[in-house]
């Protein structure tokens, strides 16, 4: 359920385009928003609104949610911040936490993180003709879909950087890739900005500048009508921003602007061997980093305090992750509390986090106990456990995306905690890979069908009000033939001892 703090995203972009919160000029408001309310925008659009699943082996799409920018770190941050306020008047460590971190003024970690290395020569970065053969399968896709896509059009996010390796930071100054069905990839960029963006350019492409006083989108325009592209229909990434696809529809009205789910969603939802092996690394780093962060527990922490220890964890494999931290009976809130916590003997310890390894992600969650496990919760970790069972089982090439999430749904249910969403609250799982939620989705009545190399988490949950809440993730990749194959080394091994 791992999602990505928009607070601090947005900072990062500001200070990446260095501009504050400076307003663009009278003549470029025609195609530019301000950058705080761009990113704000778009947030609030992923929060808020369902996006269709239009993979194209599907004949029924169903409403869902995706989430890069997102929901769950931005409750994370609150809760968090609500807690510090109400909770630590100063800026002093508690006890528990000076005793699991000694003060050497280096921000030392204990023991058990001692073996942690970074991943170092293991790590394998995406080369120059892998992206280019993705191009070269999009348009293949683009040729064989009925109605066809003349082109495509993509702004700056993950599946930018899925098609050409360029990282760009989201601003109201318009960089986009214009992939027509035959010939080079077209390149719209600011003109201050070519110099930067050919040094991330690793295939031929046609480069097309943009001066402060012109429109972007039609720059576009233009290149496709050099090529005899006027008319036929567009495909417009997810996520871009309204502003530009309504310019867009202006500068080129021979075209049809429709969604391009259908080619990046198939380009996208099947991971080649090679995007497995870095999921499957940044899997790995974050079971390492929460097994060291849940031998090295002590009571009286907070749920701030455990999170700087999965930060400084993955800091030490050289790794940038980050967890959601919930404490006792605020874990039967899958998303979290703003009220504070303490960590005392008898609470569950839930930890939902992960990494990017080359920018693919993992989504982890253990739930452990500290001390002697009650036998009530002893037994709903049991029942949620044989639900990741029944849901890997289940989850097989050929079938539709809803008979995971229902086979799940009925182990729960079975063992008493039902019917429907009432104790299991949630969807079973959602696509993984540059984005930490991304398409398909795992989710009651979803007619995706599943096809080898889509990867997925795989999270049941039990979430008791006033009680507790246990959620046991791992990620998944759909298999040639059979049940659905683990990217994390294995399921969670106890709940005394969720990693071993």
């Amino acid at each position: 359920m791992r999602t990505n703090r928009l607070p601090i995203q947005i900072r990062k972009i500001r200070r990446r385009n260095r501009r504050g919160e400076k307003t663009v000029r009278e003549g470029d408001r025609g195609n530019s928003v301000p950058l705080l309310f761009l990113c704000a925008s778009m947030y609030l659009d992923k929060l808020c609104f369902g996006q269709i699943n239009l993979f194209p082996a599907m004949h029924n799409p169903t409403l869902d949610s995706r989430s890069n920018a997102s929901r769950r770190h931005f409750l994370k941050n609150t809760a968090l911040a609500s807690a510090l306020a109400l909770a630590r008047p100063d800026n002093s460590l508690p006890a528990a936490m000076t005793r699991a971190m000694p003060e050497d003024g280096c921000g030392a970690l204990p023991a058990a993180f001692s073996t942690l290395k970074p991943l170092g020569s293991r790590v394998h970065a995406i080369t120059a003709d892998e992206f280019h053969g993705r191009l070269q399968h999009a348009q293949k896709l683009m040729s064989e879909l009925a109605p066809k896509y003349d082109a495509l059009f993509v702004a700056p996010g993950t599946s930018l950087y899925y098609f050409t390796g360029i990282r760009w930071g989201i601003s109201e100054r318009l960089l986009a890739l214009v992939l027509p069905r035959r010939g080079e990839p077209i390149v719209v960029v600011p003109a201050f900005e070519e110099g930067r963006m050919r040094e991330k350019l690793q295939f031929p492409a046609e480069v097309r500048t943009w001066q402060e006083d012109e429109s972007p989108t039609k720059i576009a325009a233009a290149a496709l009508a050099d090529r005899g592209i006027r008319t036929g229909r567009m495909g417009v990434e997810e996520a871009a921003a309204f502003t530009f696809f309504d310019h867009l529809r202006g500068a080129a009205p021979g075209f049809e602007c429709v969604s391009a789910d259908p080619v990046a969603i198939a380009c996208r939802g099947r991971k080649s061997a090679h995007e497995l092996e870095l999921m499957r690394l940044a899997c790995e780093a974050t079971c390492e980093v929460f097994r060291a962060v849940f031998a090295s527990l002590k009571e009286g922490m907070s749920q701030e305090d455990i999170g700087k220890l999965v930060e400084g964890g993955f800091s030490k494999m050289g790794s940038r992750g980050e967890a959601l931290v919930l404490l006792g009976a605020s874990a039967a809130l899958p998303h979290g509390t703003i009220k504070p916590q303490k960590l005392k003997d008898g609470d569950v310890v839930l930890i939902d986090g992960g990494c990017a390894v080359e920018g693919y992600q993992s989504d982890v969650t253990r739930t452990g106990i500290f001390g002697k496990a009650p036998e009530k919760v002893a037994r709903v970790y049991e029942i949620v456990r044989k639900a990741q069972d029944a849901a890997l089982d289940a989850a097989r090439a050929g079938r539709l995306s809803g008979t995971v999430d229902d086979a799940a749904r009925k182990a729960v249910t079975d063992a008493g905690y039902g019917p429907d969403y009432k104790f299991f609250t949630h969807r079973l799982g959602h696509g993984i890979g540059l984005d930490g939620h991304e398409h398909p989705y795992l989710v009651r009545g979803s007619k995706t069908l599943l096809e080898p190399g889509m990867t997925f988490s795989n999270e049941p949950g039990v979430y008791i009000p006033g009680e507790f809440g246990m959620r046991c993730e791992d990620d998944m990749v759909i298999a040639t033939e059979g049940p659905a194959e683990l990217l994390t080394p294995s399921f969670a091994v106890s709940l005394e001892k969720p990693l071993g």
